[in-house]
Protein backbone atom coordinates (compact mmCIF):
# COMPACT_ATOMS: atom_id res chain seq x y z
CA UNK A 1 0.00 0.00 0.00
CA UNK A 2 2.78 2.13 0.89
CA UNK A 3 4.25 1.91 -2.73
CA UNK A 4 1.15 2.42 -4.29
CA UNK A 5 0.99 5.93 -2.64
CA UNK A 6 4.57 6.92 -3.41
CA UNK A 7 4.19 6.29 -6.89
CA UNK A 8 0.88 8.39 -7.32
CA UNK A 9 2.77 11.17 -5.17
CA UNK A 10 5.55 11.00 -8.07
CA UNK A 11 3.48 11.00 -10.89
CA UNK A 12 0.85 13.89 -9.70
CA UNK A 13 4.08 16.03 -9.02
CA UNK A 14 5.43 15.61 -12.73
CA UNK A 15 2.24 16.70 -13.80
CA UNK A 16 2.56 19.63 -11.61
CA UNK A 17 5.87 20.20 -12.55
CA UNK A 18 4.78 20.19 -16.41
CA UNK A 19 1.51 22.17 -15.83
CA UNK A 20 3.55 25.11 -13.90
CA UNK A 21 6.12 24.81 -16.70
CA UNK A 22 3.55 25.69 -19.39
CA UNK A 23 3.40 23.36 -22.47
CA UNK A 24 5.47 20.44 -23.36
CA UNK A 25 8.75 21.11 -24.87
CA UNK A 26 8.74 21.22 -28.52
CA UNK A 27 10.40 18.69 -31.27
CA UNK A 28 13.81 19.46 -32.38
CA UNK A 29 14.09 21.21 -35.81
CA UNK A 30 14.82 18.23 -38.46
CA UNK A 31 18.94 17.66 -39.29
CA UNK A 32 18.02 18.49 -43.14
CA UNK A 33 17.28 22.28 -42.05
CA UNK A 34 19.98 22.89 -39.75
CA UNK A 35 22.43 21.51 -42.67
CA UNK A 36 20.66 23.90 -44.89
CA UNK A 37 20.82 27.28 -43.17
CA UNK A 38 23.77 28.31 -43.60
CA UNK A 39 23.89 27.33 -47.29
CA UNK A 40 20.78 29.83 -47.86
CA UNK A 41 22.67 32.72 -46.04
CA UNK A 42 25.70 32.28 -48.09
CA UNK A 43 24.13 32.19 -51.38
CA UNK A 44 22.03 35.49 -49.86
CA UNK A 45 25.11 36.70 -48.81
CA UNK A 46 26.77 36.36 -52.73
CA UNK A 47 23.81 37.68 -53.95
CA UNK A 48 23.65 40.43 -53.05
CA UNK A 49 28.05 41.06 -53.15
CA UNK A 50 27.27 40.24 -56.67
CA UNK A 51 23.57 42.59 -57.10
CA UNK A 52 26.16 45.40 -54.98
CA UNK A 53 28.96 45.13 -57.45
CA UNK A 54 31.45 44.39 -55.01
CA UNK A 55 30.72 47.36 -52.79
CA UNK A 56 34.47 48.42 -52.07
CA UNK A 57 36.10 46.76 -54.60
CA UNK A 58 35.15 48.57 -57.72
CA UNK A 59 38.30 50.47 -58.00
CA UNK A 60 40.52 47.60 -57.13
CA UNK A 61 41.47 46.78 -60.76
CA UNK A 62 42.03 49.93 -62.30
CA UNK A 63 45.51 50.08 -63.81
CA UNK A 64 46.34 46.46 -63.68
CA UNK A 65 46.20 44.68 -67.20
CA UNK A 66 43.98 41.92 -68.31
CA UNK A 67 45.45 38.20 -67.86
CA UNK A 68 45.37 36.95 -71.04
CA UNK A 69 45.67 32.83 -71.11
CA UNK A 70 44.74 30.86 -74.24
CA UNK A 71 45.51 27.25 -74.65
CA UNK A 72 45.20 26.03 -78.59
CA UNK A 73 43.52 22.72 -78.31
CA UNK A 74 43.38 21.57 -82.02
CA UNK A 75 44.22 22.23 -85.40
CA UNK A 76 42.78 21.15 -88.51
CA UNK A 77 44.30 21.78 -92.09
CA UNK A 78 41.60 21.56 -94.81
CA UNK A 79 42.50 22.74 -99.07
CA UNK A 80 43.46 26.52 -98.38
CA UNK A 81 42.35 26.50 -94.90
CA UNK A 82 44.15 26.37 -91.31
CA UNK A 83 41.10 25.54 -88.67
CA UNK A 84 42.31 25.82 -84.97
CA UNK A 85 40.19 25.95 -81.76
CA UNK A 86 41.15 27.55 -79.00
CA UNK A 87 40.30 28.45 -75.48
CA UNK A 88 40.32 31.61 -73.05
CA UNK A 89 41.66 29.80 -70.01
CA UNK A 90 42.15 33.17 -67.91
CA UNK A 91 40.01 34.58 -65.48
CA UNK A 92 39.34 37.66 -68.41
CA UNK A 93 37.64 38.00 -71.78
CA UNK A 94 39.72 37.72 -74.42
CA UNK A 95 39.46 38.65 -78.20
CA UNK A 96 41.63 37.64 -81.35
CA UNK A 97 42.57 40.62 -83.47
CA UNK A 98 45.16 39.20 -85.84
CA UNK A 99 46.41 35.65 -87.30
CA UNK A 100 50.38 35.28 -88.18
CA UNK A 101 51.02 32.07 -90.40
CA UNK A 102 55.01 32.29 -90.66
CA UNK A 103 55.69 36.01 -91.30
CA UNK A 104 52.30 36.68 -93.05
CA UNK A 105 49.19 38.28 -91.25
CA UNK A 106 46.42 36.12 -93.13
CA UNK A 107 42.60 36.37 -93.18
CA UNK A 108 40.13 34.71 -90.67
CA UNK A 109 37.11 34.35 -89.12
CA UNK A 110 36.19 33.47 -85.89
CA UNK A 111 32.95 32.20 -84.16
CA UNK A 112 33.51 34.11 -81.06
CA UNK A 113 34.76 37.85 -81.30
CA UNK A 114 35.31 37.69 -77.94
CA UNK A 115 36.13 34.71 -75.56
CA UNK A 116 34.81 34.68 -71.74
CA UNK A 117 36.44 32.80 -69.64
CA UNK A 118 36.19 28.91 -70.46
CA UNK A 119 35.13 29.85 -73.71
CA UNK A 120 36.43 28.57 -77.03
CA UNK A 121 35.96 29.58 -80.12
CA UNK A 122 36.69 28.22 -84.08
CA UNK A 123 39.21 30.23 -86.40
CA UNK A 124 39.32 29.92 -90.01
CA UNK A 125 42.61 31.14 -91.60
CA UNK A 126 42.39 31.66 -95.05
CA UNK A 127 45.76 30.29 -95.81
CA UNK A 128 47.44 28.49 -99.08
CA UNK A 129 49.07 25.96 -96.85
CA UNK A 130 52.05 23.09 -98.73
CA UNK A 131 51.83 20.07 -98.05
CA UNK A 132 55.08 18.65 -95.46
CA UNK A 133 56.41 21.87 -94.88
CA UNK A 134 56.31 23.62 -91.23
CA UNK A 135 54.65 26.36 -89.86
CA UNK A 136 54.35 28.73 -87.01
CA UNK A 137 50.96 30.35 -86.26
CA UNK A 138 50.78 33.51 -83.33
CA UNK A 139 47.66 34.90 -82.66
CA UNK A 140 47.49 38.12 -81.77
CA UNK A 141 44.98 39.72 -79.23
CA UNK A 142 43.68 42.93 -79.02
CA UNK A 143 46.05 44.08 -76.72
CA UNK A 144 48.77 42.27 -78.37
CA UNK A 145 49.41 39.73 -76.15
CA UNK A 146 50.48 36.39 -78.55
CA UNK A 147 49.38 32.65 -78.67
CA UNK A 148 51.85 30.80 -80.12
CA UNK A 149 51.35 26.90 -82.30
CA UNK A 150 53.17 25.21 -84.31
CA UNK A 151 53.00 22.82 -87.50
CA UNK A 152 55.59 20.45 -87.70
CA UNK A 153 54.41 19.12 -91.50
CA UNK A 154 51.30 20.03 -92.93
CA UNK A 155 48.85 17.06 -93.85
CA UNK A 156 45.07 17.08 -95.48
CA UNK A 157 43.11 16.45 -92.09
CA UNK A 158 40.98 13.41 -92.68
CA UNK A 159 36.95 13.82 -93.12
CA UNK A 160 35.16 12.81 -90.18
CA UNK A 161 32.57 11.08 -92.09
CA UNK A 162 31.06 7.48 -91.53
CA UNK A 163 33.82 5.95 -93.75
CA UNK A 164 36.49 7.46 -91.44
CA UNK A 165 34.14 6.61 -88.43
CA UNK A 166 34.32 2.81 -89.40
CA UNK A 167 38.34 3.24 -89.65
CA UNK A 168 38.75 4.07 -86.04
CA UNK A 169 36.34 1.39 -85.00
CA UNK A 170 38.33 -0.81 -86.80
CA UNK A 171 41.34 0.45 -85.22
CA UNK A 172 39.98 -0.03 -81.38
CA UNK A 173 39.34 -3.66 -82.37
CA UNK A 174 43.20 -4.12 -83.74
CA UNK A 175 44.79 -2.42 -80.69
CA UNK A 176 42.07 -3.50 -77.77
CA UNK A 177 39.87 -6.39 -78.34
CA UNK A 178 41.81 -8.87 -80.55
CA UNK A 179 45.50 -8.30 -78.41
CA UNK A 180 43.13 -9.15 -75.16
CA UNK A 181 41.64 -12.13 -76.72
CA UNK A 182 45.26 -13.31 -77.74
CA UNK A 183 46.27 -12.74 -74.44
CA UNK A 184 43.92 -14.59 -72.73
CA UNK A 185 44.29 -17.65 -74.88
CA UNK A 186 47.50 -17.97 -71.84
CA UNK A 187 44.91 -20.05 -69.75
CA UNK A 188 45.55 -23.69 -70.45
CA UNK A 189 49.32 -22.65 -69.31
CA UNK A 190 47.89 -20.32 -66.02
CA UNK A 191 45.93 -23.63 -65.20
CA UNK A 192 48.86 -26.52 -65.47
CA UNK A 193 50.89 -24.06 -63.50
CA UNK A 194 52.00 -24.83 -59.76
CA UNK A 195 50.68 -22.76 -56.77
CA UNK A 196 53.99 -21.02 -56.63
CA UNK A 197 54.13 -20.37 -60.09
CA UNK A 198 50.45 -18.76 -60.31
CA UNK A 199 51.67 -16.49 -57.50
CA UNK A 200 54.65 -15.75 -59.51
CA UNK A 201 51.92 -14.90 -62.62
CA UNK A 202 49.75 -12.85 -60.28
CA UNK A 203 53.18 -10.77 -59.09
CA UNK A 204 53.53 -10.36 -63.04
CA UNK A 205 50.21 -8.89 -63.46
CA UNK A 206 50.53 -6.46 -60.46
CA UNK A 207 53.48 -5.57 -62.68
CA UNK A 208 51.68 -4.77 -65.37
CA UNK A 209 48.54 -2.66 -63.73
CA UNK A 210 51.25 -0.61 -61.78
CA UNK A 211 53.15 0.38 -64.74
CA UNK A 212 49.62 1.12 -67.00
CA UNK A 213 49.30 3.25 -63.79
CA UNK A 214 51.75 5.29 -64.01
CA UNK A 215 52.05 5.66 -67.63
CA UNK A 216 48.44 6.82 -68.00
CA UNK A 217 49.05 9.26 -65.36
CA UNK A 218 52.41 10.63 -67.07
CA UNK A 219 50.34 10.66 -70.55
CA UNK A 220 47.03 12.56 -68.95
CA UNK A 221 50.10 15.13 -67.27
CA UNK A 222 51.70 15.77 -70.91
CA UNK A 223 47.67 16.22 -72.33
CA UNK A 224 47.09 19.42 -70.10
CA UNK A 225 50.18 20.71 -70.10
CA UNK A 226 50.39 24.49 -70.25
CA UNK A 227 46.81 24.13 -70.20
CA UNK A 228 44.87 25.07 -66.53
CA UNK A 229 41.25 24.94 -68.26
CA UNK A 230 38.97 23.13 -66.22
CA UNK A 231 41.59 23.06 -63.67
CA UNK A 232 44.23 21.12 -65.80
CA UNK A 233 46.59 18.48 -64.25
CA UNK A 234 43.65 18.30 -60.99
CA UNK A 235 41.36 16.96 -63.56
CA UNK A 236 43.85 14.03 -64.12
CA UNK A 237 43.94 13.38 -59.88
CA UNK A 238 39.93 14.03 -60.06
CA UNK A 239 39.23 11.41 -62.46
CA UNK A 240 42.19 8.96 -60.55
CA UNK A 241 40.38 9.13 -57.16
CA UNK A 242 36.88 9.38 -58.93
CA UNK A 243 37.21 5.59 -60.35
CA UNK A 244 39.43 4.39 -57.66
CA UNK A 245 37.14 4.93 -54.80
CA UNK A 246 33.76 3.75 -56.92
CA UNK A 247 35.34 0.43 -57.52
CA UNK A 248 36.29 0.12 -53.62
CA UNK A 249 32.80 1.11 -53.24
CA UNK A 250 31.47 -1.39 -55.64
CA UNK A 251 33.55 -4.11 -54.23
CA UNK A 252 32.51 -3.28 -50.63
CA UNK A 253 29.01 -3.39 -51.65
CA UNK A 254 29.10 -6.92 -53.31
CA UNK A 255 30.83 -8.30 -50.07
CA UNK A 256 27.77 -6.85 -47.99
CA UNK A 257 25.75 -8.59 -50.27
CA UNK A 258 27.92 -11.74 -49.93
CA UNK A 259 27.99 -11.36 -46.20
CA UNK A 260 23.95 -11.86 -46.09
CA UNK A 261 24.53 -15.29 -47.90
CA UNK A 262 27.66 -16.41 -46.05
CA UNK A 263 28.51 -16.97 -42.03
CA UNK A 264 31.94 -15.24 -42.77
CA UNK A 265 33.67 -12.65 -45.16
CA UNK A 266 36.33 -14.53 -47.47
CA UNK A 267 39.98 -13.24 -46.66
CA UNK A 268 40.02 -12.52 -50.30
CA UNK A 269 38.34 -11.55 -53.56
CA UNK A 270 37.46 -14.15 -55.20
CA UNK A 271 38.57 -15.56 -58.45
CA UNK A 272 35.68 -14.63 -60.54
CA UNK A 273 35.40 -11.17 -59.36
CA UNK A 274 38.78 -10.31 -59.31
CA UNK A 275 39.21 -11.50 -62.86
CA UNK A 276 36.27 -8.49 -63.63
CA UNK A 277 37.61 -5.73 -61.49
CA UNK A 278 41.07 -5.91 -63.88
CA UNK A 279 38.96 -6.22 -66.97
CA UNK A 280 37.05 -3.52 -65.57
CA UNK A 281 40.39 -1.06 -64.95
CA UNK A 282 41.87 -2.57 -67.81
CA UNK A 283 38.63 -1.18 -70.12
CA UNK A 284 38.77 2.22 -68.49
CA UNK A 285 42.88 2.38 -69.13
CA UNK A 286 41.97 1.23 -72.96
CA UNK A 287 39.25 3.72 -73.12
CA UNK A 288 41.57 6.40 -72.58
CA UNK A 289 44.28 4.65 -74.71
CA UNK A 290 41.89 4.94 -77.85
CA UNK A 291 40.46 8.45 -77.02
CA UNK A 292 44.67 9.23 -77.46
CA UNK A 293 44.91 7.45 -80.80
CA UNK A 294 41.33 8.29 -82.35
CA UNK A 295 42.49 12.35 -81.66
CA UNK A 296 46.69 11.96 -82.81
CA UNK A 297 44.97 10.41 -86.36
CA UNK A 298 41.98 12.93 -86.72
CA UNK A 299 44.34 15.53 -86.73
CA UNK A 300 47.15 13.80 -88.85
CA UNK A 301 49.92 13.49 -86.25
CA UNK A 302 50.30 9.60 -86.66
CA UNK A 303 50.98 7.68 -88.91
CA UNK A 304 49.09 4.19 -87.78
CA UNK A 305 51.11 2.13 -90.71
CA UNK A 306 51.14 -2.04 -89.82
CA UNK A 307 54.16 -2.29 -87.80
CA UNK A 308 52.36 0.58 -85.39
CA UNK A 309 49.35 -1.71 -85.21
CA UNK A 310 51.68 -4.36 -84.70
CA UNK A 311 53.30 -2.66 -81.54
CA UNK A 312 50.18 -2.21 -79.79
CA UNK A 313 48.94 -6.08 -80.12
CA UNK A 314 51.81 -7.21 -78.57
CA UNK A 315 51.75 -4.16 -76.30
CA UNK A 316 47.95 -5.00 -75.50
CA UNK A 317 47.95 -8.75 -75.41
CA UNK A 318 49.68 -8.89 -72.19
CA UNK A 319 46.70 -7.49 -70.66
CA UNK A 320 44.73 -10.59 -71.44
CA UNK A 321 47.39 -12.91 -69.32
CA UNK A 322 46.32 -10.18 -66.43
CA UNK A 323 42.65 -11.26 -66.61
CA UNK A 324 43.30 -15.12 -66.88
CA UNK A 325 45.67 -15.40 -64.07
CA UNK A 326 43.25 -15.05 -60.99
CA UNK A 327 40.91 -17.89 -62.81
CA UNK A 328 43.96 -20.16 -62.88
CA UNK A 329 42.05 -23.00 -60.14
CA UNK A 330 38.79 -22.32 -61.88
CA UNK A 331 36.82 -23.27 -65.12
CA UNK A 332 34.86 -20.18 -66.64
CA UNK A 333 32.57 -20.89 -68.93
CA UNK A 334 33.81 -19.36 -72.79
CA UNK A 335 30.86 -17.12 -72.59
CA UNK A 336 32.40 -15.75 -69.14
CA UNK A 337 35.99 -15.36 -70.47
CA UNK A 338 34.35 -13.46 -73.93
CA UNK A 339 32.08 -11.25 -71.65
CA UNK A 340 35.83 -10.40 -69.75
CA UNK A 341 37.87 -10.02 -72.87
CA UNK A 342 35.11 -7.42 -74.19
CA UNK A 343 35.05 -5.57 -71.12
CA UNK A 344 38.82 -5.03 -71.23
CA UNK A 345 38.93 -4.13 -74.93
CA UNK A 346 36.13 -2.80 -76.55
CA UNK A 347 36.50 0.43 -74.73
CA UNK A 348 39.58 1.34 -77.20
CA UNK A 349 36.56 1.44 -79.73
CA UNK A 350 34.67 3.93 -77.91
CA UNK A 351 37.63 5.91 -77.33
CA UNK A 352 39.18 6.00 -80.73
CA UNK A 353 35.66 7.43 -82.03
CA UNK A 354 35.50 9.77 -79.16
CA UNK A 355 38.65 10.87 -79.74
CA UNK A 356 38.45 11.41 -83.48
CA UNK A 357 34.60 13.64 -83.48
CA UNK A 358 34.54 15.56 -80.35
CA UNK A 359 38.09 15.35 -78.59
CA UNK A 360 39.35 17.78 -76.11
CA UNK A 361 42.31 17.54 -74.34
CA UNK A 362 40.62 17.77 -70.90
CA UNK A 363 38.52 15.03 -71.49
CA UNK A 364 41.37 12.99 -72.20
CA UNK A 365 43.27 13.96 -69.44
CA UNK A 366 40.16 12.90 -67.37
CA UNK A 367 39.55 9.77 -69.17
CA UNK A 368 43.41 8.97 -68.40
CA UNK A 369 43.34 9.63 -64.53
CA UNK A 370 40.01 7.54 -64.68
CA UNK A 371 41.87 4.55 -66.39
CA UNK A 372 44.98 5.12 -63.89
CA UNK A 373 42.87 4.90 -60.57
CA UNK A 374 41.10 1.87 -61.91
CA UNK A 375 44.22 -0.13 -62.60
CA UNK A 376 45.50 0.93 -59.46
CA UNK A 377 43.06 0.28 -57.13
CA UNK A 378 42.82 -3.74 -58.85
CA UNK A 379 46.80 -3.59 -58.34
CA UNK A 380 46.58 -3.48 -54.69
CA UNK A 381 43.11 -6.01 -54.63
CA UNK A 382 46.11 -8.30 -55.92
CA UNK A 383 48.64 -7.63 -53.22
CA UNK A 384 46.88 -10.16 -51.06
CA UNK A 385 46.75 -13.18 -53.42
CA UNK A 386 50.76 -12.90 -53.61
CA UNK A 387 51.22 -14.15 -49.90
CA UNK A 388 53.13 -17.60 -49.62
CA UNK A 389 52.26 -20.20 -46.99
CA UNK A 390 54.35 -18.24 -44.41
CA UNK A 391 52.28 -15.32 -44.83
CA UNK A 392 55.26 -13.23 -46.81
CA UNK A 393 54.02 -10.94 -50.28
CA UNK A 394 57.33 -10.27 -51.66
CA UNK A 395 59.49 -13.27 -52.23
CA UNK A 396 61.88 -13.56 -55.04
CA UNK A 397 59.09 -15.52 -57.10
CA UNK A 398 56.96 -12.59 -56.28
CA UNK A 399 59.09 -10.00 -56.82
CA UNK A 400 60.82 -11.37 -59.77
CA UNK A 401 57.27 -11.34 -61.42
CA UNK A 402 56.43 -8.01 -60.57
CA UNK A 403 59.71 -6.88 -62.27
CA UNK A 404 59.17 -8.66 -65.35
CA UNK A 405 55.62 -7.46 -65.58
CA UNK A 406 57.27 -3.94 -65.56
CA UNK A 407 59.81 -5.11 -67.86
CA UNK A 408 57.94 -6.65 -70.14
CA UNK A 409 55.60 -3.66 -70.89
CA UNK A 410 57.94 -1.07 -70.89
CA UNK A 411 59.76 -3.33 -73.90
CA UNK A 412 56.30 -3.65 -75.80
CA UNK A 413 56.00 -0.26 -75.43
CA UNK A 414 58.62 0.76 -76.95
CA UNK A 415 57.36 -0.83 -80.19
CA UNK A 416 54.29 1.55 -80.04
CA UNK A 417 56.66 4.36 -79.76
CA UNK A 418 58.78 3.42 -82.35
Amino acid sequence: MTRTDTTTTTTDTTSSTQTAGGAAPRPPKPRWLLGLGPLVLIAVLLGLFSLLNGPGLSRLGEGVPPKEDVAVEDIRLTPGQIILTVRNQGPDPVSIAQVNVSDYYAPFSQTAEVMAPLQSTTITVSYHWVDGDPYEIALVTSIGGKITAAIDAAALSPERDGSFLGLMALLGVYVGIIPVALGMLWMPFVRRSSAAWVRGLLGVTVGLLAFLTFDATFEAFDLVAGNSSFGGPLVVILGALLSYLVLEATDAWMRRRQELHAAAQPAALPPGRLALLIAVGIGLHNLGEGLAIGSAYAIGSLALGASLIVGFAIHNTTEGLAIVTPLARTRPSLGRLAALGLIAGAPAVLGALIGATVYQPTLGAFLLGVGAGAVGQVAVKLLPLLKDHDGKTLTPLTGGGILAGIAVIFATGLLVVA
